[in-house]
């Protein structure tokens, strides 16, 4: 493709030739708190992105799950989330250090809508509420405190184009490569077959997930 076909946008006046302006309530939906509706969704959702930025721009969109309900909602403006073991890389961690903005999208299956939250995140190594992060008996080392400046709901346009939720669109999970195939091809493993990569994934996922 040559680079000349590309109409770049650069501005927001011709972002606004494009997409008009929204109408007023689209606006006024941020109610920048922690509401019953918010609470009900935050208690039901296993599942929430958390995005952040170092003060260079980069960027981070980090899964965390956990059973429905281990987001504490400590009062109508903050709310905390443990942080469980990982890769150790400590990328959305290392963010907030440098830059504590941080964005949350909570996910509750089988729920079109999701609820976007958006603040000043805290690192905290202990706290008194850590006991009620505590998971099949593993309390966390880490928790992310969340301070609420923007909370909103979004609509269900993107999983409805998506039907996300509708199983006969989901792809058979034999068509697509196991994390073993990729790590092996991504790394030059070249002597240790997929499966023995895939065994030692799913025995340290199984061992480590608390």
């Amino acid at each position: 493709m040559n680079p000349s076909e590309i109409r770049t946008v650069t501005t927001e006046a011709q972002l606004r030739e494009i997409v008009k302006e929204p109408p007023q309530t689209i606006w006024d939906k941020d109610i920048a708190r922690i509401d019953e509706h918010a609470r009900t969704i935050i208690a039901h959702s296993p599942f929430v992105l958390l995005a952040t930025a170092n003060s260079d721009g980069v960027l981070d969109v980090s899964p965390r799950g956990d059973p429905a309900g281990s987001v504490l909602v400590l009062d109508d403006h903050r709310l905390v989330l443990a942080d469980r073991p990982g890769n150790q890389r400590l990328d959305s961690l290392r963010n907030l250090l440098d830059n504590p903005r941080a964005g949350l999208l909570f996910i509750v299956p089988g729920m079109n809508e999701t609820l976007r939250v958006n603040g000043r995140a805290t690192l905290v190594s202990d706290a008194p509420f850590f006991d009620d992060l505590t998971v099949q008996g593993k309390r966390p080392r880490l928790a992310v405190l969340i301070d609420v400046e923007e909370l909103y709901m979004h609509c269900a346009k993107a999983f409805l184009r998506s039907s996300l939720w509708n199983p006969e669109t989901w792809p058979e999970r034999k068509s697509l490569p196991t994390l073993g195939r990729i790590a092996k091809d991504h790394l030059g493993l070249k002597g240790v077959p997929a499966k023995v990569i895939d065994a030692g994934l799913a025995m340290d996922a199984k061992m480590n997930q608390y």
